[in-house]
């Protein structure tokens, strides 16, 4: 089977761990109960940012979001590695910049995660993010944006939503905890 993953809010919980950067950079000590709450993508808001100021931070900080030790979700690592295990293949579609994609490969690398060259896209917009997932024709695809995965409904892609705080509003399966999805596998070996 073909599975499709975002990589950022999906596999990695990189919101988190740019939230601690900035508590560090910043000199503060905002709870991760105020991160838990954020009904956004964006993070600034609690660090009493404007949207241009946070929109700077995020750029500003993008090497230590992008390539320190941001963890995975617990299980995805697992997930991820079992299925290519299985012989199924296993693509990655970030919306990361250009110029971020051959070091996020192999960051993914370094981390475990099974990566193929020509299984590994990045550098696009939303909308061509959603063109590359029809092309591929994929069995199965997970994201954290919701705004992605309503596109592919006509699709015979079946689509997943990563739980995140932002997202709560809209129903669609969705995946809470990767450990969770290990029966979804399970039910694929029958």
């Amino acid at each position: 089977m073909r599975f499709g993953f975002d990589i950022d809010d999906t596999l990695i919980n990189l919101r988190e761990h740019a939230f601690h950067i900035y508590n560090k950079k910043l000199g503060q000590e905002i709870g991760l109960e105020v991160f838990n709450a954020l009904k956004k993508v964006e993070i600034h808001e609690p660090f009493g940012m404007t949207a241009e100021e946070g929109s700077q931070m995020w750029k500003s900080s993008l090497e230590e979001v992008y390539y320190t030790n941001c963890p995975a979700f617990p299980g995805a690592l697992e997930l991820l590695q079992e299925l290519d295990r299985q012989g199924h293949e296993i693509f990655y579609i970030t919306a990361r910049f250009k110029e971020h994609g051959e070091r996020t490969k192999k960051w993914l690398l370094e981390h475990g995660f099974p990566v193929h060259d020509e299984r590994f896209f990045w550098g696009m917009k939303d909308h061509e993010k959603v063109n590359i997932i029809k092309q591929l024709h994929l069995d199965f695809y997970f994201d954290d944006k919701p705004e992605i995965l309503k596109t592919l409904s006509e699709e015979a892609v079946k689509v997943y939503l990563k739980d995140q705080s932002y997202n709560q509003d809209v129903n669609m399966p969705r995946i809470v905890n990767w450990p969770e999805y290990q029966a979804f596998i399970k039910q694929l070996e029958k």
